[in-house]
């Protein structure tokens, strides 16, 4: 009895005093031993940019943060403007951090050369996300990302929730990131164990491994990591990816990961240094068992590498597979259904495409090489880039109106496929050579699903393919401003946003709930005032109202959580809205001819030397600037080089406005004769992307605009809109 009194009165003193060790985060604080932290939402947005993170450092740490919540920013912020790191682990090893939520920084947890660190039930959800350009009607070019560097951390720019760089071992599990950018960015990690985590509806990447090695990635849902898509109207991508694999990242293994609605599902380059040389890749990756459909752009896209792809769903993408100059690699066991092209690759070499499932692909496998495209760039000097040497044996199509599309292609072993209700076999037969039909003695007949290679064998896998079926098809990645729409608050979408009859068309799809219309600006006839979700609703643009469109409605319903992560109880009102709005400004453009060999406007600041009289090579007049010019400005001729001059009136009503400006390569914009940007030196933006900018600005009456604008290189891009400042389509108040 006395015993077991001394055993309670111990277990509850080592209880008391745990919870007396508590401690308090505090900015620039500096954790080197185990410890437990205080729970607690602490605001450290008014702490000084260069002394807000929490510095975890040292060996065989423990940090509990019992739930605790580190915010980096203020409720008036935009996600576009938080700044800054909220946990640091440096030089360490051993390290454990659990049970920690961060959001509204730059980036929510950075780890830098430490091994075996481990990230376990942490919530790094709503930190730094850019707002979009593209809208539903048309793409921006500035929103396309890059990643084709990063020696020098150079990702970091688009921010992360979690950014690690050099960290051997990690282990990552049970995390979640939803409302940002990018989710788990690796850059020189090898060896790490990333299972069960939830990292969707972010507007980047999921997954991104740049020279990662190794590494196994397991039972992860990574879905909507998307941007750059408008239903029936555009399917870009513009970068964004479930899982990205950059630069001789080898022999991964991704396994049983639901990355569905990606823009690529899954995107793997070789990188630029084989690029450079011809050697190396990211090569022997196994690519297993995992659902990479509805991509706006492709499924899996492999290029300049060798790897196993096995066992996979590829469902509605333009490309399921794009492999292009992929070599020696395998495609078994997939599933290819309503691809624009189930396989496409140019210039492949030694591919086995062996026991896959092909239905209603428009055509089920394309193999080409382009005639003279070796160009000046390192790869085709080292390289043999001849379309040849594949093994195409044991699939299944079915209703496919073209199987094998193939040309500048030798050396094709087809057999053993069954063909179903095909409309054409070979397309581009002639240009075939030696193309083996026979079925061989002792040909391969084993599936490469017999030989995948070792699975490490992960305790209580989560399911992450679980209610796949309810976002299943393209038409339910739906872009706001601020990145995929999650499903977990209200939203008015429209429908046909390209329809110029006057009839708009809406569907209000969210949690279950009842709407009602608040306030309406420029519609009339509409179906309905009030409704339940889901729901539809119909109107026409009162063109007495001008150009300007708001719909307003209130929600009440169930418990929701909005775009920025705010928690609004059950049967409390919400505020969501849709909004539209274009500025009409009467514009003169001309175009002249340069040659900044001859004369360079970038040097001089002067778009024409002095006493030269040039006439434009084009003419003409619009209400809007939006311009993208590939391969230099088409007029009588082509002109690679070119200046823009553009001078417009508008008439406004009082209030605040935002100046929306994309541009490439350089760029000068006055209001009023007042200059008011000023982007005249190109090599400011030396990243492969187009540079934007906005500009708020209160204007009302009658304002002048004056736009000069250089095209240098094989791209140039002009886009000039006036919008509203305030909240855009599908955000609540």
């Amino acid at each position: 009895m006395i015993k077991r009194i001394w055993l309670v009165l111990s277990v509850l003193f080592i209880l008391l005093g745990a919870g007396a060790q508590e401690r308090t985060l505090l900015p620039r604080m500096k954790i080197t031993r185990s410890t437990k932290i205080r729970k607690a939402v602490y605001q450290f947005a008014k702490a000084p940019e260069n002394k807000k993170s929490i510095l975890v450092e040292g060996s065989d740490i423990v940090v509990d943060f019992n739930n605790a919540e580190l915010v980096g920013s203020t409720s008036s912020q935009q996600p576009d403007e938080f700044s800054g790191i909220g946990i640091v682990i440096m030089n360490s090893r051993n390290v454990t951090i659990r049970n920690l939520k961060v959001k509204g920084f730059k980036i929510a947890l950075a780890g830098g050369n430490t091994t075996k660190l481990t990230l376990e039930n942490c919530d790094l959800s709503y930190n730094y996300r850019p707002r979009l350009n593209s809208t539903g009607e048309k793409e921006d070019i500035s929103d396309w990302m890059s990643y084709h560097h990063n020696e020098k951390d150079e990702w970091m720019r688009y921010g992360a929730a979690i950014y690690l760089q050099g960290c051997g071992q990690a282990t990552i599990r049970n995390c979640k990131v939803t409302g940002g950018q990018n989710a788990l960015m690796m850059s020189s990690c090898n060896n790490a164990m990333i299972y069960n985590n939830d990292f969707s509806f972010n507007s980047g990447i999921g997954i991104g491994m740049y020279r990662c090695s190794n590494n196994n990635i397991l039972y992860n849902r990574a879905i909507f990591n998307v941007r750059g898509y408008s239903h029936g109207v555009y399917n870009r991508g513009q970068d964004s990816a479930g899982f990205l694999v950059y630069e001789q990242s080898d022999s991964n293994l991704f396994y049983k990961n639901n990355v569905t609605h990606g823009g690529d599902g899954f995107f793997l380059w070789a990188g630029q240094s084989t690029m450079d040389s011809g050697k190396g890749g990211c090569n022997d990756n196994r690519i297993i068992g995992n659902d990479f459909s509805y991509a706006p752009t492709n499924g899996i896209e492999v290029t300049f590498s060798r790897n196993m792809i096995a066992g996979n769903r590829i469902f509605e993408c333009d490309n399921g597979i794009w492999g292009g100059y992929s070599f020696g690699s395998i495609i078994s066991n997939n599933q290819f259904r309503n691809n624009r092209v189930g396989i496409a690759i140019e210039h492949g070499q030694e591919n086995k495409i062996a026991y896959n499932i092909f239905s209603r692909d428009k055509e089920a496998i394309r193999l080409w090489a382009d005639t003279g495209a070796t160009g000046d760039w390192g790869y085709p000097k080292y390289r043999d880039t001849r379309s040849l040497d594949y093994r195409i044996l044991s699939n299944s199509f079915n209703t496919n109106p073209v199987v094998f599309d193939l040309s500048n292609t030798e050396n094709l072993r087809i057999f053993n496929n069954t063909i179903s209700d095909a409309g054409k076999t070979y397309k581009n037969e002639p240009t075939m050579a030696g193309l083996d039909t026979l079925l061989h003695d002792g040909t391969e007949d084993e599936t490469v699903m017999d030989s995948i290679g070792p699975i490490p064998v992960i305790a209580n896998p989560n399911d992450p393919f679980k209610g796949a079926g309810t976002y299943a098809g393209r038409k339910n990645i739906m872009m706001t401003e601020w990145g995929p729409y999650d499903f977990r608050s209200p939203i008015i979408w429209n429908t046909n946003p390209t329809d110029s009859s006057g009839n708009m068309e809406f569907d209000i799809k969210g949690p279950k709930g009842a709407w009602t219309i608040r306030k309406i600006i420029g519609l009339k006839d509409l179906s309905a005032r009030s409704g339940t979700i889901p729901g539809t609703l119909t109107a026409r643009r009162d063109s007495s109202a001008g150009t300007d469109i708001s719909l307003e409605l209130e929600y009440k319903g169930s418990a929701i959580t909005t775009p920025f992560g705010a928690a609004i109880p059950a049967g409390k009102p919400y505020v969501f809205s849709f909004s539209r709005f274009f500025q009409p400004v009467a514009w003169t453009i001309s175009w002249f001819a340069m040659d900044t060999s001859v004369y360079n406007p970038l040097k001089t600041g002067d778009l024409f030397a002095p006493n030269v009289r040039v006439a434009p090579v084009k003419t003409e007049h619009s209400d809007r600037l939006d311009y993208g010019w590939w391969g230099g400005l088409k007029a009588e001729r082509n002109y690679g080089q070119f200046i823009t001059m553009a001078s417009g009136e508008g008439t406004f009503k009082q209030g605040q406005y935002e100046l929306s400006i994309t541009w490439d390569d350089a760029i000068r914009v006055y209001v009023d004769n007042k200059l008011i940007v000023d982007e005249w030196v190109p090599s400011r933006y030396d990243f492969d992307t187009s540079p934007h900018k906005n500009i708020r600005l209160e204007l009302g009456g009658t304002h002048q605009f004056r736009v000069e604008h250089l095209g240098i290189g094989d791209f140039a891009v002009l886009s000039f809109r006036i919008r509203k400042a305030g909240p855009g389509q599908g955000l609540g108040k």
